[in-house]
């Protein structure tokens, strides 16, 4: 049997269109876009494409994009931006459950003078949003959340919690980089004055990313050289995974209801089966609006890292929380912060899906997960 991949919130396989989109940009239009003859002009050229692609799948002016090398660097560049705008405002608001590349630099912010406030969640992992307008001070300078989260896939209202930090002053950076791709939306409606994304969660290249800043929000560039991406980025452009970035929203943007809705069926489907299958097993934060791709369960008194070792060898790929935590054998922050009972917490998948998931995949994993539960049982010392 061919290897399945269960593991998209990590990263996504490259789609065939974005990956022949990309090809004629690693060969003859290999130029370097700052370079006036015409292989610079066939390089800028691609780039220009791109910009509109995401400013489309956005629903923003090409303008407010500003490329990047992923998620990482944009959630960065939003949080420095915000900070070093204003000198006299040094609170920071952020929750317990967010991703480390939002988590780090807030932290070493807070170790040079700034108060960094993490709210806590409830155990279905959703943030109230009256907690967050009891949180918002006068000398905030920045709330940033995510849209969903990278484990649990659980959503949150960013749009109610934009226009909160707006009615305050407050700038409000939504990390949306397990967002984009899954959920339609629009940087106009939400409200947001940063939004960051990265092309390898939505079935394009690795080490290529974006950051919506809107109109008139300030901005720092973290890295300084020529003139990139008008001043704002430096640093010659990766112009492959870059138009790499545009191909994969634009066939983001094309995603219908009925896309989502096919992946929501099978998920569901997978809980379901789990849940009847295996006892005294959980759905983390199951009850809350959830990504359509995304299930992360619980199995008491297991371990995570010996289901999946045994799924592996099996042939089938899953993880337990973030991929850049995945060597970390603690459990997940996401989950403390929910709350999730100890003997449950050290047996948890993360299973997520794509678009390119089968239901014959689902089935695979339906008919092996119980014995590998069992099995993991059996060994299990508290």
């Amino acid at each position: 049997m061919p290897a399945i991949y269960l593991d998209n919130n990590a990263t996504t396989p490259i789609a065939p269109e974005v990956r022949e989109a990309m090809v004629p940009y690693l060969a003859e239009h290999f130029g370097n876009p700052a370079s006036s003859h015409r292989f610079g002009e066939a390089a800028r050229l691609g780039i220009r494409q791109a910009r509109e692609e995401v400013a489309g799948l956005l629903s923003c002016r090409p303008e407010r994009i500003i490329f990047n090398s992923g998620g990482t660097e944009g959630n960065n560049t939003a949080i420095f931006s915000a900070a070093f705008a204003h000198p006299g405002k040094k609170h920071l608001l952020s929750s317990a459950v967010e991703h480390g590349s939002v988590l780090a630099p807030l932290r070493f912010l807070a170790a040079r003078g700034w108060e960094l406030e993490l709210l806590p969640v409830d155990e279905e992992g959703m943030l109230l949003p009256e907690a967050l307008a009891k949180a918002i001070r006068p000398d905030t300078a920045l709330v940033s959340l995510m849209g969903a989260n990278n484990e649990t896939g659980v959503l949150w209202p960013v749009a109610e919690f934009a226009a909160l930090c707006r009615g305050k002053g407050a700038l409000f950076h939504c990390d949306a980089i397990q967002l984009a791709g899954k959920a339609h939306f629009s940087v106009d409606e939400l409200g947001v004055d940063y939004l960051s994304i990265a092309a390898h969660k939505l079935h394009g290249p690795k080490g290529a990313g974006a950051l919506f800043v809107r109109r008139g929000a300030p901005y720092t560039s973290l890295i300084h050289g020529s003139g990139q991406e008008d001043g704002r980025r430096a640093g010659t452009e990766n112009v492959p995974g870059l138009v790499g970035l545009g191909r994969a929203c634009a066939l983001a943007a094309e995603l219908d209801a009925a896309a989502h809705q096919r992946l929501a069926a099978m998920r569901d489907r997978l809980e379901r089966e789990l849940l009847a299958r295996i006892s005294e097993a959980r759905i983390n934060g199951g009850n809350a609006p959830r990504l359509v791709n995304t299930t992360n369960i619980s199995f008491r008194h297991t371990s995570s890292a010996g289901l999946i070792q045994d799924l592996d060898t099996r042939g089938i790929a899953v993880s337990a929380h973030a991929a850049c935590e995945s060597g970390d054998l603690d459990p997940s922050h996401v989950l403390r912060a929910m709350r999730v009972p100890e003997d449950f917490l050290h047996g948890t998948l993360r299973i997520s899906l794509s678009r390119y998931t089968r239901e014959e995949e689902i089935d695979a994993l339906l008919a092996l997960l119980p014995s590998a539960v069992a099995g993991s049982r059996q060994g299990f010392v508290l």
